[in-house]
């Protein structure tokens, strides 16, 4: 047993298991082509992935309750046997409570009941107020059977081009592992709503069952850049009704990352990376949603397992299993968090120019000052720039930086290098002169790579006006 044999057979017997056991909020997730399977025994398998040095499991096995960990206990083994690290991301109170496993609080998971979602909206004036813009300035949402996604066609190539433009908004390099964007994958199981504005899709949404909850995940929910305010509440405001008339009992929007009772170090690491992913949005996002409750999210680590390892390898999964690659993407699409760790690492720097001796590294007092002086001044614009990227802002920075590459180079040749006795003092005049130019190349590279973006966004917009005009008046079967 262990067969991670992936082919269509494979995923129909999945999918049996997810219609029969299926309880987490993830498990019609597992269904993604980027998974394997473990089969333990004909009832219960686990899906994975594998990163090259670990397993890491979507949320619990899917199996009858009372054999949950004894199968997780299996799938530990066999990852063992095969040189791999296991963890089991995803995972709930539920599979907690029933194995021995080490659990490390990894977010919170927002839930509705259907039932009381028209009293949430009437009690709630900020979310009238969106859905009333939404409505107001012409946008209508429609629910639209899933035999329309069935194979190609002009709405499903619409939304995959509001997809990708909704991608193009976000900093961060596409990601796998239960947020891999396949809404249409397996549409026979699932519900689809798009909303439309002058003519053209400008949002959609996908819910994906979790059949043992009698409720859905809403799993797919973007919108156009373009797409007035409201548009993304007037989707929610879709499903959750819909919901309401089919009796489920739980919706859900999955995980806010990061969020609840989590630990000092993963808040630190929140607060860290809210330039690269905005953990803080998202939860403020499903807040104002009015939720009727929140549960932890887990990351289960076996008994003896590093939890810290534990993490790295969950986000290997999340970066497609090499995050030295995920970074360099990172470097060019999300800078404002390098921007930020330039910053702090200028801090340190300053701090050695304050207390160095004047004699073996200033012509004067006066240059140290100004460089001084220079460096806080940089570092200030610098943690500026990484709050909010404006371009004239980083070109000002970027200017600066090879001023001081400049400025820099010229004092090594001409007063520091005949100084160098030590290779201490070696390294330093070194780090002096790379540090300042390998960062204005870096920000010009960025300045000019966010220009190029900026200018093909405006391309895409201005097309997007033009498909919007041809649909406008063409056919009535593209008059959607």
């Amino acid at each position: 047993m262990g067969s991670t044999e992936i082919a269509n057979s494979d995923r129909e017997r999945v999918l049996c298991l997810i219609k029969e056991h299926g309880w987490n909020a993830t498990s019609f997730q597992t269904l993604e082509s980027h998974f394997q399977y473990w089969f333990d025994v004909p009832e219960a398998c686990v899906a994975y992935v594998d990163t090259g040095s670990a397993w890491v499991a979507a949320g619990a096995p899917l199996g009858p309750t009372d054999a949950l960990a004894a199968v997780a206990r299996r799938f530990v083994e066999a990852g063992r046997r095969q040189g791999r690290r296991v963890c089991f991301f995803g995972t709930e109170r539920r599979f907690v409570g029933l194995s021995d496993f080490g659990a490390l609080v990894m977010g919170s998971q927002p839930s509705w009941d259907p039932a009381a979602w028209p009293d949430t909206v009437q009690e709630t004036s900020s979310l009238r107020e969106q859905l009333r813009r939404a409505r107001a300035k012409g946008v209508a949402v429609r629910a639209v059977e899933a035999s329309v996604f069935a194979h190609s066609g002009a709405l499903r190539d619409e939304i995959e081009a509001v997809l990708s433009r909704w991608q193009a908004m976000h900093p961060l390099p596409p990601m796998r592992f239960l947020v891999a964007a396949e809404p249409f994958g397996r549409v026979g199981e699932k519900r689809f709503w798009v909303a439309e504005w002058q003519g053209r899709v400008v949002g959609f949404l996908a819910a994906v069952p979790i059949y043992q909850r009698s409720g859905w995940l809403l799993e797919d929910l973007f919108r156009d850049p373009q797409a007035p305010n409201g548009t993304v509440e007037l989707l929610v405001d879709a499903a959750m009704r819909c919901a309401h008339e089919e009796e489920l009992q739980y919706v859900t929007l999955g995980m806010a990352p990061l969020s609840g009772p989590v630990g000092i170090l993963l808040r630190i690491a929140c607060r860290f990376g809210n330039s690269l992913y905005d953990f803080d949005g998202l939860r403020r996002f499903k807040l104002k949603l009015r939720p009727t409750g929140w549960t932890p999210i887990f990351l289960s680590v076996p008994q003896g397992a590093g939890r810290a390892l534990a993490v790295y390898d969950v986000m290997e999964a999340f970066a497609d299993g090499s995050i030295p690659r995920f970074l360099w993407r990172t470097l060019w699409t999300a800078p404002e968090f390098f921007v930020r760790l330039l910053a702090l690492l200028l801090i340190p720097w300053t701090l050695a120019l304050a207390v160095a001796t004047p004699t073996d590294w200033f012509p004067t007092q006066i240059v140290r000052g100004g460089w001084i002086a220079f460096d806080v001044s940089l570092t200030l614009a610098l943690l500026w720039l990484s709050g909010r990227w404006r371009r004239w802002l980083a070109m000002v920075v970027a200017g600066c930086t090879t001023l001081d590459a400049g400025l820099t180079g010229w004092q090594v040749f001409a007063f520091n290098l005949p100084r160098v006795h030590t290779i201490g003092h070696a390294l330093a005049v070194t780090a002096s002169v790379l540090a300042p130019t390998v960062a204005a190349a870096f920000l010009w590279r960025v300045v000019w790579s966010r220009y190029r973006r900026g200018a093909r966004s405006e391309r895409a917009g201005k097309s997007a006006l033009v498909t919007e005009h041809s649909h406008s008046n063409g056919p009535p079967s593209l008059q959607r």
